[in-house]
């Protein structure tokens, strides 16, 4: 890994923390699924295009799909 996609995995992960909460204090579980996804997303990723395009996926989710 490179100082570029550890940066790029923490500025995610910090996002799927805020989801996390959010998902947790609202009842929503397309945010707490995001979230938890967001932050383990950069162990499992890494090409730093693919991490990029599946986070940003993640971030959209909540807002596309509603229950």
């Amino acid at each position: 890994m490179d100082t570029t996609t550890l940066f790029v995995g923490l500025i995610f992960g910090s996002l799927g923390m805020g989801y996390i909460v959010y998902g947790r204090r609202q009842r929503n579980p397309i945010a707490l699924v995001s979230g938890i996804a967001l932050c383990g997303m950069p162990y499992l990723l890494t090409n730093l295009l693919f991490l990029i395009l599946a986070s940003i996926l993640f971030i959209v989710l909540p807002f596309v799909v509603k229950i």
